[in-house]
C-alpha cells in the first residue's frame, strides 16, 4: 500500500540537495562579485594615488610628454576599474538577486507539491485501513452468526427446551445473519472505494505530483544553465570597453616624443647667457709690455690660479635658499619665465576680487531695494577690504610688468648680438647644449650645476690651480688692462667674488683665462672675480682715460 512514499523519500531527497546547489552557486558569484569590487577599489585608489597633486612641483612636469602619457593612462586604469564596477554589479543584478528570489519561489513550490504528496498518501492510507477495518468486523460477524446458527440447531433439536426458547434462537440466529449480510455489504463498499482510491492514486494523483516535481526539477537545471551563460556574458560585455582602455593606454604611449621633451628641457633651462668668446694666444716670448717684472706676474699669475680654486670653487655650491623679489638673481630668461609666471598669477587674483566687488555690489544693491532682505550698510567694510587688496595687488602688477619690460629690453637687445656670436660657436645645425657655459651655470638658481669632481671643468680648475701652490701672499697690485660695464647685477656673495650693480663701471684687472671669470677692481680695497657673461668689456691701454670716457 506504501508503493509511492519510497519514491517521495528519494524525491525530497534530491530536490533538497537541488536548491543547496543552487545556493551555493549563488554564494560563489556573491563572491566573485566582491572581488571585482575588491579590485575595481584596489585600481582606482592606484590610479588616484599617482595623480598629479594640485599646485605640486609635478604640474611643471605636466610639459613632458611622458607625464601627459602616464596621465593618460592613469586616468584610462581608472575607467578600467569602472568595467569591474560593472561586472560586479550586473552579477549582482543579474544572478545574485535573481537566483535567490528564485530560491525562495522554488522552496515554497517543492513544500507545496510535497504537501499535496503526504496528503495523497494519507488518504491512501486511511482508505486502505477504513477497508482492512471492515473486512474484520465481516469476518466476526459471520463467526458470530454462525455460532448463533450452531446454538438455534442445537436448542432446536433438544425435545427439552421450551418452544420459547427456541424461538428466542431462531430470532438471535437471524438477527446475527442480518448483521453479517449488513458487514458484508459495508465492506463490499469499502472494498470498491480502495480499489477506485488505489486506481486514481497511483494512475492520477501521483503521477501528476511527480510531474510536477519534475517540471520543477528541470526548470531548477535551467536556472543554472542561465545564470552560468549570465556569468560569462556579463564580462563578454565590458570587454569591448576594457580593449578601448587599453588602446587608449598604447596610444599613450605612442604619443611620448623622446625630441619633444629633449626641447622641453632646453626650454627650461635655457638662461639666455651669451657662449663665451674665444680664449687669446698668451705670447710669452716677447718682453711684456706692462709695468711689472716678469717674475711678480707669474707669479701673480699663479697666485691667482691657486686663488680660483680656493675661492671659487665654493661658487659651484650655489644656495638655493637666496632669491630676490624681482629675480635678479637668476638668469634673463629664467628671471623672464619668473617673472611672466608671477604677473599671470597676480591678474589671477585682481579677477578674483574683482569678481567678489561685484558680487558684494550687487548684492547691496538689493538690500538697498529691500531692506527686509539684509543691511546695505553689513557690504561696506568687505567691500572696503577688497578695494583695498585691489589697490595691493594693482600696485603689485605694476611692479612686476616694469620688471618684465626691462628684462624682454635687455633680451631683445642682446638677441642679435647672441646670434652673431653663436653662430660661430656651434655647428651648422644649429644644437644649442643645454648649458651654454660651466662659468655661467654656476649661478644657476635650480642647483642643477654638477659637483662630480670628474668633470671637466673641475679638472679645468684643478690644471690651472695647482701650478703655483704655495707662491707669496702679497703682491704687487695688478695694472688695469681695460674697463667693463655690468650688465647684470651679481650678488657675489661667495669669497673671492665682487658684487656689482647693473650699469656700474669697473676696472678690468685680468681678462677670462677660459673658466668664465674676469678679474676686476673697483678701487685699492675692493677686487675680486665676476661672471664674464655679466658684463662687456673695453679693452684700452689708456684705462683710466675709457673709463671717465665712458
Amino acid at each position: 500500500g506504501r508503493w509511492g512514499s519510497d519514491q517521495f523519500d528519494n524525491l525530497e531527497k534530491h530536490t533538497q540537495w537541488g536548491i543547496e546547489f543552487l545556493e551555493r552557486y549563488t554564494k560563489f558569484v556573491k563572491e566573485r562579485s566582491e572581488i571585482e569590487l575588491s579590485y575595481a577599489k584596489q585600481i582606482r585608489n592606484l590610479s588616484k594615488k599617482y595623480q598629479l597633486k594640485k599646485n605640486s612641483k609635478e604640474e611643471e612636469e605636466f610639459k613632458y610628454t611622458t607625464c601627459r602619457a602616464f596621465l593618460i593612462t592613469l586616468n584610462e586604469l581608472n575607467d578600467y576599474a569602472g568595467q569591474h564596477e560593472v561586472i560586479a554589479e550586473n552579477l549582482s543584478t543579474q544572478i545574485i538577486a535573481e537566483l535567490t528570489r528564485y530560491t525562495q519561489e522554488l522552496k515554497a513550490e517543492r513544500k507545496s507539491h510535497f504537501h499535496d504528496g503526504r496528503r495523497a498518501q494519507q488518504h491512501i492510507e486511511n482508505s486502505w485501513k477504513q477497508l482492512e477495518s471492515s473486512k474484520r468486523r465481516f469476518e466476526r460477524d459471520c463467526k458470530e452468526a454462525d455460532r448463533a446458527q450452531h446454538y438455534f440447531d442445537k436448542m432446536d433439536a433438544d425435545i427439552n427446551v421450551t418452544k420459547a426458547d427456541v424461538e428466542k434462537a431462531k430470532q438471535q440466529a437471524q438477527m446475527r445473519h442480518q448483521i453479517a449480510e449488513d458487514s458484508k455489504n459495508e465492506y463490499l463498499t469499502y472494498l470498491q472505494k480502495f480499489n477506485k482510491d488505489q486506481h486514481e492514486h497511483y494512475y492520477t494523483l501521483i503521477p501528476h505530483i511527480f510531474q510536477r516535481i519534475q517540471e520543477m526539477e528541470e526548470r531548477r537545471v535551467g536556472r543554472v544553465r542561465e545564470s552560468m551563460r549570465v556569468y560569462t556574458e556579463v564580462e563578454h560585455k565590458v570587454l569591448p570597453i576594457v580593449s578601448k582602455c587599453l588602446d587608449g593606454m598604447t596610444k599613450a604611449a605612442e604619443s611620448i616624443e623622446p625630441k619633444m621633451d629633449s626641447k622641453q628641457v632646453v626650454e627650461s633651462y635655457k638662461s639666455g647667457f651669451e657662449p663665451p668668446g674665444d680664449v687669446e694666444f698668451e705670447d710669452y716670448s716677447v718682453s711684456m709690455k706692462r709695468a711689472v717684472s716678469e717674475s711678480s706676474f707669474l707669479n701673480a699669475r699663479g697666485e691667482n690660479r691657486r686663488r680660483s680654486r680656493s675661492k671659487l670653487w665654493p661658487l659651484l655650491k650655489r644656495n638655493k635658499g637666496t632669491g630676490q623679489e624681482d629675480y635678479s638673481h637668476l638668469p634673463p630668461e629664467q628671471r623672464r619665465k619668473k617673472l611672466q609666471a608671477k604677473l599671470n598669477d597676480i591678474n589671477k587674483d585682481i579677477h578674483k576680487e574683482m569678481d567678489q566687488r561685484d558680487a558684494l555690489t550687487k548684492m547691496k544693491d538689493v538690500y538697498i531695494k529691500n531692506p527686509h532682505l539684509g543691511d546695505p550698510d553689513s557690504i561696506d567694510p568687505r567691500l572696503e577690504e577688497i578695494t583695498q587688496s585691489l589697490e595691493k595687488l594693482q600696485l603689485e602688477a605694476h611692479k612686476f610688468e616694469g620688471w618684465l619690460t626691462e628684462v624682454e629690453r635687455k633680451l631683445l637687445e642682446k638677441g642679435s648680438e647672441s646670434q652673431r656670436r653663436q653662430s660661430s660657436h656651434f655647428d651648422s645645425q644649429g644644437n644649442t647644449p643645454l648649458t651654454n657655459n660651466y662659468g655661467q651655470n654656476r649661478e644657476s638658481p635650480d642647483g642643477s650645476y654638477t659637483e662630480d669632481p670628474s668633470t671637466e671643468t673641475t679638472m679645468q680648475f684643478k690644471s690651472r690651480s695647482t701650478e703655483f701652490d704655495d707662491e707669496f701672499d702679497e703682491e704687487e697690485p695688478l695694472p688695469t688692462i681695460g674697463t667693463c660695464k655690468a650688465l647684470y647685477p651679481f650678488e657675489g656673495q661667495n669669497e673671492g667674488t665682487i658684487s656689482m650693480a647693473e650699469g656700474e663701471m669697473l676696472y678690468v684687472i685680468e681678462e677670462d683665462k677660459g673658466d668664465g671669470w674676469t678679474r676686476v677692481r673697483r678701487n685699492e680695497d675692493e677686487e675680486g672675480y665676476v661672471p664674464t657673461s655679466y658684463i662687456k668689456l673695453f679693452l684700452d691701454t689708456n684705462a683710466k682715460g675709457a673709463m671717465t670716457y665712458i
